[in-house]
């Protein structure tokens, strides 16, 4: 009667490392997405920051040049005298 409360007890230990070993698996799964995540996620930020910053400084040359064309066309309208020649 011992050997066969033995093998039970064997066949529990078996079932119970076979679920601690799916368990793990699935933990390991789930480590690797998350990483996986988290990499496409700062690569992402870094590829946006780049590029806002490049549009940044498009929009900054953008402003410049308005300005420069609104003082433009202020002095040519302040100054008819030069439309006239």
């Amino acid at each position: 009667m011992a050997r066969a409360g033995g093998i039970t007890n064997a066949v529990n230990v078996g079932i119970a490392v076979q679920a601690d070993w799916e368990s793990r698996e699935f933990i390991s799964h789930i480590s690797l997405n998350i990483r996986r995540l988290f990499d496409f996620l700062l690569h992402f930020e870094v590829t946006t920051k780049t590029k806002l910053s490049s549009l940044n400084e498009k929009l900054h040359t953008l402003e410049r040049r308005l300005q420069l064309l609104e003082l433009q066309v202020s002095a040519a309208t302040s100054n008819p005298a030069l439309f006239n020649t």
